[in-house]
């Protein structure tokens, strides 16, 4: 059976429906327990207006913290889905991923400025726009230096190495100025989806959106791509100007989330390989079905990391490594096969 390469209307059902099953289910489980009838009546009465079964602490929890907090790590892994896919296409390497041209050794580099400058600022709005502003410096300083060297991607993905190297190196000096600073640096550096209300969804969703939008415009280039630079100009495809456009906006998106996320790993390389070995296809499936499953794969990590070891958290970054790393390990090895 050939495995279709468009976007199906079943595709999306059964997409929406799995995540709307794992929001219900992050939703109802964290490590301050409300039970999940009561949490269930609680929706509803938010929906029809009745009366809440939930005490006033309990309803912040619920609605300040607890769905705020799944909404976000929805968005975030849509976000760092649908750029690993992105990426993958541009540099038609099922090895790359949101982090390759240097976007999170710059938000590295600037959030520990920043905590080295301002301690007092810890996990804050001056963090969170210092990583955005780092993440998208990084990935263009790697543009400029690839350019002056070159046009191809390969040129493009060395280049991104060697920022990288420097804009740690960078980090590391820092860290070894203020010392007192390493916690908060290495706690941004695994990742947590931390809100204490709609601030950092708020933040990501705009990025998100106009970023998911070009990228999903993208998808049937990127499959054109894939055929070759030749072959895809032949057809009028300008493969230089499409892979920028694609960058720019993958970029975009990583860059929200680290902005509120910190360093999360693992989740644009693993998503959109599941998702091809489950419906296969080109980036036309890929793509949108990465943005559905990315934010499946990351609730679903920080349902663990809530609840595990509750009422203590493990950092979101250590359950996506768990996961991914021997993901990683066996797709090197089908890949050198």
């Amino acid at each position: 059976m050939i495995a279709p390469t468009r976007l199906r209307p079943w595709h999306l059902v059964v997409g929406v429906v799995v995540l709307a099953g794992s929001v219900l289910l992050s939703v109802l489980l964290g490590a301050a327990e409300l039970g999940s009838r009561r949490v269930l009546a609680e929706v509803v009465a938010q929906l029809t207006g009745g009366v809440s079964p939930l005490s006033e602490r309990e309803a912040a929890i619920l609605w300040e913290l607890r769905v705020p907090r799944t909404v976000l790590g929805v968005l975030v892994g849509a976000a760092l889905a649908v750029s690993g896919a992105a990426f993958q296409g541009v540099f038609r390497n099922p090895l790359a991923d949101p982090y390759l041209l240097g976007s999170a050794a710059g938000a590295g580099l600037a959030v520990t400025a920043v905590l080295t400058v301002a301690p007092q600022a810890g996990l804050s709005i001056p963090v969170q726009a210092a990583a955005f502003a780092g993440a998208l410096g990084g990935v263009g300083l790697t543009w400029l230096v690839g350019r002056s060297a070159g046009r191809d991607t390969a040129t493009l993905v060395l280049a991104g190495v060697a920022v990288g190297a420097f804009l740690t190196a960078g980090q590391t000096f820092l860290q070894q100025l203020r010392v007192e600073s390493l916690q908060q640096v290495y706690l941004w550096i695994l990742g947590r989806l931390s809100t204490t209300g709609w601030r950092e969804v708020l933040i990501v969703l705009p990025h998100l959106v106009v970023s998911a939008v070009v990228l999903c415009l993208c998808a049937r280039l990127l499959d054109l791509l894939g055929t070759g630079d030749e072959e895809a100009a032949s057809l009028g495809v300008h493969p230089g100007r499409v892979r920028m456009l694609v960058l720019v906006a993958a970029s975009l998106a990583t860059a929200a989330a680290v902005s509120v996320a910190g360093l999360i790993g693992f989740v644009g390389l693993v998503v959109p390989h599941l998702v091809r070995l489950a419906v296969g296809g080109g980036f036309r499936i890929i793509v949108p079905m990465s943005l559905l499953f990315g934010g499946v794969f990351l609730v679903l990590c920080d349902m663990l990391a809530r609840t595990l070891l509750a009422p203590a958290e493990i950092s979101i970054g250590v359950i996506t490594a768990f996961t991914g790393a021997p993901f990683f390990a066996v797709l090197l090895h089908r890949s050198r096969a």
